[in-house]
């Protein structure tokens, strides 16, 4: 979709900071981050606008996408907790309607989070 925003990064049409990549899925730097690491993953092809839509069909990318959600953990140095939150729908915080997951770490997180 050339008008979504995630997808335009993934083309290199807008930059971002990667942090790590496989086959299916990029991780890149939140703009706006809420923790000392804030990284967004996403599938590289606009397969879905929501974890709401999630289907089957996309059990391996989502393997690979929290595969390497766990490997950019280690590689921040991030062993004494992360987490990683989907926001699904306005009322969910949703502004990106591209399916994506934050990873979000290096400090204490609080619940109920928002």
């Amino acid at each position: 979709m050339s008008s979504c925003l995630f997808c335009r990064i993934v083309a290199g049409e807008i930059p971002a900071t990667r942090v790590a990549e496989s086959a299916n899925v990029l991780a890149f730097r939140d703009l706006q981050p809420e923790a000392p690491t804030h990284v967004l993953l996403i599938p590289r092809e606009h397969v879905a606008s929501s974890a709401a839509e999630l289907t089957e069909s996309h059990a391996a990318m989502l393997g690979e996408l929290f595969e390497l959600a766990a490997r950019i953990a280690r590689d921040e140095q991030l062993e004494r907790g992360w987490r990683l939150v989907t926001n699904v729908g306005a009322e969910g915080g949703q502004s990106v309607h591209h399916l994506h997951v934050h990873l979000l770490g290096g400090r204490p997180m609080q619940w109920p989070p928002g």
